[in-house]
């Protein structure tokens, strides 16, 4: 695996983003961590959106603040991976999805991307003022449940999310 940065998204990036999500959409992958990407119609309009979250006076009805970063390959700057700290629970968030939700970009799969990301952004966490971390994620996602175990994670049960109806597996990490 090649070193990586997290940056705040910017215009940039946008053709990249633009790329990810056709990737993640060419896959049927899930884009957690992404913010509203599978929803945006434009690169421009999830910029804008994942803006409107960083501050506390423009957080959308529904949503919490939270900080998107984009995982990026210091060799090349491509975007590797994605993901989003949310700053506090809203009862969904602490019911099922945690403070964390992070993606890896299909093709850059199993090189170690989500664990380097999560690491990287665990002192962010710190920052902002949170002791620890709720991640979640499916039982049958082998690779997300090894990155949250290898930042120090620890199994606290299983819930049903009814309106998905999946399974996820909540894990805690001390920061």
């Amino acid at each position: 695996m090649d070193a990586i940065k997290l940056v705040i998204p910017s215009e940039e990036y946008l053709d990249q983003v633009w790329a990810y999500r056709q990737e993640c959409q060419d896959a049927n992958s899930s884009m957690d961590g992404c913010g509203p990407l599978r929803h945006a119609e434009s690169a421009e309009q999830w910029l804008a959106a994942t803006a409107s979250c960083l501050n506390p006076a423009t957080v959308p009805e529904g949503r919490v603040q939270a900080t998107q970063f984009l995982a990026v390959r210091e060799s090349d700057g491509r975007v590797v991976a994605m993901i989003q700290i949310r700053h506090y629970f809203n009862e969904y968030l602490e019911k099922y999805a945690g403070h964390i939700g992070y993606s890896v970009r299909p093709i850059e799969r199993r090189k170690g991307y989500a664990k380097e990301t999560l690491r990287l952004a665990l002192p962010f966490c710190k920052e902002i003022g949170l002791d620890r971390v709720l991640i979640s994620c499916e039982p049958n996602n082998p690779g997300s449940r090894r990155t949250i175990l290898a930042n120090g994670g620890v199994y606290e049960c299983t819930v049903h999310e009814p309106n998905e109806d999946i399974d996820l597996e909540r894990y805690w990490i001390t920061l």
